[in-house]
């Protein structure tokens, strides 16, 4: 028998024993722990307090035990919404009874039952109906409503007096910015008053039985009850366009309350909104203050219901107290916290505490924002390092914390009054052991701490850095590492993503890629968490989104982000950066750049994708139409010439400074301009396409069709050869032109061939940049040169993913030459070590190590395929996704010529199975194990 009819055999025996046999044996009886409902969410989340949603949606994953039969789904499920606990556990559903559904729906079910309330819990549970039968009831689970109307909100508006001196400082620099005489010092140092305190002192004189607020600020705010932090979470009220939309958070507080007098006490700081941001970075129009808003203020509404159904609301007005001469002296997100522990008033949050000295509040009825509940998991703590390495230089402590991080030092000191010990940030170290800090520009990431000359502890939240190395500077006493930690701060979402193979610098990289992620995320994707920029730069999230999926439950917190995505400039196109920093007086904002723009609609594809989520797409259907109208309007030949920004593919080949291989070219990465952005207007007219037909709007879905078919022709005419020759000849030109299938079927071969000539030009080498390479390595597989891919995956050369693993880095940078060994660090105007976008390779690696990869035509993993690909130097690797539908695991390993796979798939799903030389096997939920003999796997699909 020859190889191929030996495998086809083996195939059918895995096939049917795998397969086949758990349909053909079991017909078992109710057993209500074998196949069950777990992990229930509302809106992607656990238990939600203030959501704000009229029909949230509801999802859950089924489980089966080891010995229940393999192929389980879901044939039927009943939800039941109640308003207690105790009609729940009484199976009644006064809220919403769904009855027995028949489906195997189990994520994205929208509550269809009675209006819901503000400020109500509702308790819920489902039951699922599989192929094992009639499961038992689940887990309760709950979510608490938010404020659902505007006019429920009663509080008011509170801080200090307006501020004079800031609206002195932005009318000077809106309208002297262009004069001769333009003070410098004076844009760059605006006025800065220290955070107030506030507090409000109020008595309940019935015992609780539930409580919430809820909570918002112009401004960071810290919220405190009877002496203790209310929450986890930092730098609320999270960053948006505070022109249109505010977040609030809620709280539970219930069981926190007592009888008698209790005090809310909050602290204020500038945060996003009016702080500094990246917009100073490019020009004096920009202020390094009050950019979204003039003053701090706070907004909150406490609600208390008593065990005999009466309540109470206490809410910010007049009547609070402030203590406008706070503790923390300024906080910047850029230039860092000073905090005078002398000025710390002890019990000023506390029930007793006499604030009799302390003004009345400003109540200021002059705001008027958008007020919506946070959608996504908060900002928090997720990691606290200590030292690995402590050295004395020149009377100053170099601290290594062996990781990159976004957060911030917590320091304990003891020294004598009125002592300052400074804290300075970098992510890099000078040849001489210095701390380096010249690309930071105006993010000073300084902090600064006065002592009081007792026991200190200072935690500066109010403000972030991104670093691996802290300097400490004025200390009475030596250094410790009991002294200092660096807590790494970021939002929150849960970890999904688990990648490990046999090459152990590909397991750092991927390490390197989760740590930039997490240093990037705060409620927005940064580009970076260090230098004077942190913009949410939307071409990074554009090629970084799936990978990004991959490694984290992303929903909730892309859910929030298509909210700041629906924005579109005044000329109809979407903006590049978001939040955009668009303000009549300073700047029109980042408009339409190709590539980054198109973000806005890739990120809701995705989402559909992943999660079987198209709200997002409807939400920003509207704009996405006037994206594309407006480069149709203003491009009518169709050629995208007409830009106001563009940025092509960013830091290709061109860019690198002195290679350390003198034979690697810095001037054939470019791709032409007017090319690049045709490519990406074609990609937004046919995704437009796609959406209008996944939702439904045919007449769309046809119109924009054709107008992405006319891009191509006119792509086609303008810059492709019969030969399948596209003028500029470089690897980015052809990855881009194969990725969105620009080119005829008969042209297409013969342009990879082109590429591959581009690569050896290259000696194998990658000259791309931020938008092709993840493309370039994608094509490599479609056309069947997955060993040119691993190739260039496991590269130590210069340019490559491994070379900054054996420089040392922790982080994914962003210049392929952030760092060369006897060159040093390349030049220091735009040079972040902390950059998620050459990270975005960590789709290829789930996608084609492990072989995970979603399935279109049934979003959500309803359906999916496991391929792995085995190459390169790989004798092993294995790790899982924990999708919306449950864990998918896929493991390999290549033993004396055996090639064994196992697969776990979730209930409620099917899979694909591909094993080496293309074999598909159909499989469902359980554990499955193939093998089969190999010889050579690197080189097929």
């Amino acid at each position: 028998m020859d190889r191929f009819k030996y495998l086809l055999s083996l195939i059918s025996i895995l096939a049917m024993h795998t397969v086949l046999t758990p349909f053909m044996c079991y017909s078992a009886p109710l057993l209500q722990k074998k196949v069950y409902a777990t992990g229930l969410v509302c809106e992607y989340l656990t238990n939600p307090v203030g959501m704000d949603v009229p029909q949230p949606r509801l999802s859950w994953k089924i489980e089966q035990t080891n010995d229940a039969p393999k192929n389980q789904v879901q044939k039927a499920y009943r939800i039941l919404v109640a308003s207690s606990s105790e009609k729940l556990a009484a199976n009644q559903g006064d809220v919403w009874d769904s009855g027995k559904i028949s489906s195997n729906q189990s994520i994205q079910v929208v509550y269809e039952g009675a209006h819901l309330k503000s400020v109500q819990r509702y308790w819920w549970k489902v039951k699922i109906w599989s192929s094992y039968g009639e499961s038992g009831w689940s887990e309760p689970a709950y979510w608490v409503t938010g404020i659902m109307q505007a006019f429920e909100w009663q509080a008011r508006w509170i801080g200090d007096k307006p501020d004079t001196a800031l609206r002195n400082y932005k009318s000077y620099v809106e309208n002297h910015y262009k004069s001769e005489d333009f003070d410098v010092n004076y844009w760059a140092n605006p006025p800065y008053p220290p955070s107030p305190l506030l507090r409000k002192s109020f008595a309940i004189n019935k015992q609780p039985k539930q409580t919430f607020l809820y909570v918002s600020a112009l401004g960071y705010y810290e919220i405190r009850l009877n002496g203790n932090r209310i929450g986890h979470q930092l730098q609320a009220p999270e960053w948006t366009n505070y022109f249109n939309r505010l977040q609030y958070q809620a709280f539970d507080l219930s069981g926190l309350l007592g009888k008698g007098e209790n005090v809310l006490a909050a602290t204020l700081a500038d945060g996003w909104c009016l702080g500094r941001m990246g917009g100073i970075k490019w020009m004096h129009s920009f202020p390094h203050r009050g950019f979204y808003a003039p003053d701090r203020r706070l907004i909150a509404q406490l609600v208390v219901v008593y065990d005999d159904g009466s309540s109470d609301m206490f809410v910010t007005d007049g009547s609070w107290k402030i203590n406008t001469d706070g503790y923390i002296r300024r906080a910047d997100n850029f230039t860092g916290q000073t905090i005078d522990a002398r000025k710390i008033i002890r019990g000023w949050d506390k029930p007793g505490f006499d604030d009799s000295a302390w003004e009345h509040v400003y109540e200021d009825n002059t705001v008027n924002r958008n007020l919506v509940a946070q959608k996504n998991e908060p900002i928090r703590v997720h990691r606290e390092l200590k030292p690995t390495e402590i050295n004395l230089r020149d009377g100053k402590y170099i601290i290594n914390f062996g990781q990159n991080i976004a957060g911030h030092c917590a320091l304990k000191v003891k020294g004598k009054e009125g002592g300052i010990v400074t804290v300075r940030h970098g992510e890099w170290l000078k040849d001489d052991g210095s701390l380096y800090t010249e690309s930071l520009g105006y993010a000073l990431s300084v902090d600064t701490f006065i002592l009081s000359g007792r026991d200190d502890y200072f935690d500066p939240s109010f403000t972030y850095h991104g670093f691996q190395y802290a300097e400490v500077s004025g200390l009475d006493t030596p250094l410790t590492e009991d002294m200092i930690s660096a807590k790494a701060v970021s939002s929150s979402p849960a970890p999904t993503g688990v990648f490990e193979c046999s090459n152990p610098k590909l397991n750092r990289l991927y390490q390197n890629i989760v740590w930039t992620q997490r240093n990037n995320m705060y409620s927005i994707i940064h580009d970076n968490p260090s230098r004077d920029e942190r913009t949410g730069a939307v071409g990074d999230v554009l090629i970084f989104c799936q990978s990004s999926m991959f490694n984290m439950d992303m929903a909730a917190f892309y859910t929030k982000y298509a909210h700041d995505l629906n924005e579109n400039a005044c000329n109809g196109q979407f903006f590049s950066m978001i939040p955009s920093l668009a303000h009549e007086n300073f700047w029109a904002g980042w408009v339409g750049a190709p590539g980054w723009a198109e973000g806005a609609m890739l990120i809701p594809w995705r989402m559909y994708q992943n999660y079987n989520d198209a709200r997002a797409m409807e939400e920003l259907y509207a704009a996405m139409k006037k994206h594309v109208d407006a480069t149709e309007r203003e491009n009518p030949d169709l050629i995208w010439k007409v830009r106001h920004n563009h940025n092509n593919d960013w830091l290709n080949a061109n860019t690198i400074a002195n290679p350390p291989d003198p034979s690697y070219s810095t001037m054939r990465g470019d791709i032409d301009d007017d090319l690049f952005a045709t490519a990406f207007f074609e990609y937004a007219a046919q995704t437009l396409s796609d959406i209008a037909h996944t939702l439904g709007y045919e007449t769309d879905a046809t119109h924009y069709g054709e107008l992405a078919g006319k891009i191509r022709a006119k792509f086609m005419a303008l810059y492709v050869r019969d030969d399948g020759y596209i003028e500029g000849n470089t690897q980015g030109t052809y990855a881009l032109a194969l990725h969105f299938g620009l080119l005829p079927e008969n042209l297409r071969n013969k342009a990879f061939a082109h590429l591959l000539e581009c690569i050896e030009e290259y000696d194998f080498r990658i000259s791309t940049g931020f938008i092709t390479t993840p493309m370039l390595m994608q094509e490599l597989v479609n056309y069947g040169r997955t060993d040119i891919a691993y190739r260039l995956l496991e590269s130590e050369r210069f340019p490559s993913w491994i070379f900054p693993v054996n420089v040392g880095a922790t982080t994914i940078w962003e210049r392929w030459d952030a760092v060369v060994p006897g060159r040093g660090i390349q030049e220091s105007g735009m040079n972040s070590l902390d950059h998620v976008a050459f990270g975005a390779v960590g789709e290829w690696m789930f996608r084609h190590i492990l072989g995970i990869n979603p399935d279109d035509k049934y979003p959500g993993y309803e359906h999916f395929t496991i391929h792995p690909r085995p190459g390169g130097s790989l004798t092993w690797a294995k790790g899982s996704y924990n999708s919306i539908k449950g864990e998918i695991a896929s493991g390999w390993e290549i033993e004396n010529g055996v090639f064994t796979l196992k697969v776990k798939i979730p209930a409620n799903t099917t899979a694909t199975i591909i094993l080496p030389g293309e074999s598909a096997i159909e499989a469902g939920s359980g554990e499955h194990v193939f093998s089969l003999p190999v010889q050579g796997t690197g080189t097929g699909r």
